[in-house]
């Protein structure tokens, strides 16, 4: 169990970056939100299944950065595999409404949150600031549990806190990714 700890933690050191790509993705998300809080809807799905694409395909990244087929790296490859699949359900109906919208959403967020935790459990003997990735997974979980509560909000009425939402995850993703950086240092001299 400890081998499998470190190499994940190995995985996200060497692949620091994609970290903070993910984090610069979802704060340029937010702000386009907020930016832009009368975009139609369909740029809005658009938006959305960017941006939940390149959350999947980054994560698949760095599930394959290192993983071995026996290891644990099957917690990122899955949050990878939700976000793709979300991505590719926002994108095959863009006239989708709202409401399916922020049922897209709610997944890809509950999904994600979920898996997040799972891998900031098994990581926090390995890495020091892991409550920020247990901090990152709550507030996704957070977020997809309102969603699912006030589905007849609208995907506009919500834009604000979507946005909100995604800057500051955005902003936990990349200090996590500064402190993944230094994983490597603190593997080395254990």
């Amino acid at each position: 169990m400890e081998t499998i700890r470190k190499r994940l933690a190995t995985i996200l050191s060497r692949n620091w970056w994609v970290l903070l790509v993910r984090g610069l993705a979802a704060v340029a998300f937010g702000i386009l939100c907020w930016l832009r809080p009368g975009v139609s809807l369909g740029a809005l799905v658009a938006l959305f299944g960017a941006y939940a694409l390149l959350d999947g395909l980054l994560l698949v990244w760095t599930a394959f950065g290192g993983w071995e087929p026996d290891e644990n790296g099957w917690v990122l490859l899955l949050g990878g595999a939700v976000g793709i699949g979300v991505a590719v359900l926002t994108f095959a109906a863009p006239g989708v409404a709202a409401r399916a919208l922020l049922a897209y959403i709610a997944v890809w967020a509950l999904g994600n949150g979920v898996l997040q935790l799972v891998a900031a459990i098994r990581l926090r003997k390995e890495i020091s600031g892991e409550w920020l990735y247990i901090l990152g997974g709550l507030s996704l979980v957070a977020l997809g549990v309102l969603l699912v509560a006030r589905p007849g909000e609208g995907a506009l009425a919500l834009l604000w806190v979507i946005g909100a939402w995604s800057i500051g995850f955005g902003v936990l993703l990349v200090v996590m990714s500064f402190k993944a950086r230094g994983f490597s240092r603190r593997l080395a001299s254990s």
